[in-house]
């Protein structure tokens, strides 16, 4: 199964470190925050990656591109140009990724249906590249099979400002995007889609606006509860407390 992360944004809630960088290279310890991203499905041995490039996506090809070379040990013969690894193979050396270019001002959707051609099964998954969680993606797949409905959301629980979701007997009823007020139950950001999706998105404009809001309307976005950990990077204060998490040495997303 495929996921399909979305890493083309401005990130500009997140100046200070995207002025030089995309948000899903900002860095968590030492990794970039999409690392940690494609660590959690790795975990669910899904380990085929489509990555919508936009804003100085040219960092993170070259962060892929150069990934084994920068993650393990080498010598390097300088008159051949031989690299040979010293080092055993890193945990990652699995991973598909598939890094495309889907423009630098496209909206989320219109970056999703940029991708289509790239994604080959009937089921796939979509998430962000600035979030976080211990959501149990095995679990969501199997409530998607389930409830036999076109998407999937995850519904989490935080006090940070996103869009709300409210629903019943796990079939979104509503979404509002980034109200007043915490505490809801919001759009996690972790969806399981059927290629039907892509009946859903004839414009460029926002996955939420669009696309999911019309899933809502013709009841078909199921919703799978989390009640774990969600962490989103929206801005320095995100980052730091993310960053602080991590050197804590028990930061709740990890479950690798």
């Amino acid at each position: 199964m495929q996921v399909v992360i979305l890493a083309g944004g401005f990130g500009t809630r997140l100046r200070e470190e995207t002025e030089h960088r995309p948000k899903p290279m900002v860095e968590i310890g030492e990794r970039p925050i999409v690392w940690h991203i494609m660590k959690h499905y790795s975990v669910f041995d899904i380990q085929d990656f489509v990555i919508c490039l936009g804003y100085k996506g040219e960092i993170i090809r070259n962060y892929f591109m150069n990934y084994k070379l920068m993650d393990t040990d080498i010598s390097v013969e300088l008159g051949t140009g031989l690299i040979t690894q010293l080092a055993p193979s890193h945990d990652e050396e699995d991973w598909k990724v598939v890094l495309a270019d889907t423009g630098l001002h496209t909206q989320t959707a219109g970056r999703l249906l940029q991708v289509r051609k790239y994604i080959d099964d009937d089921v796939f998954l979509v998430t962000y590249g600035d979030s976080l969680s211990d959501v149990p993606i095995d679990a969501v797949i199997a409530q998607h099979k389930k409830m036999g409905k076109i998407g999937t959301v995850c519904a989490m629980q935080s006090m940070q400002r996103f869009g709300v979701l409210s629903f019943s007997d796990n079939i979104a009823t509503g979404f509002e995007e980034k109200p007043k007020g915490s505490g809801d139950w919001i759009n996690g950001g972790f969806y399981v889609f059927d290629r039907k999706i892509f009946d859903y998105i004839d414009e460029d404009c926002m996955l939420e606006q669009g696309p999911i809001s019309r899933l809502v309307q013709d009841r078909q976005l199921a919703v799978y509860r989390h009640t774990g950990c969600h962490r989103a990077m929206d801005n320095m204060k995100d980052w730091e407390l993310l960053t602080d998490e991590w050197n804590s040495g028990n930061p709740c997303w990890k479950i690798w």
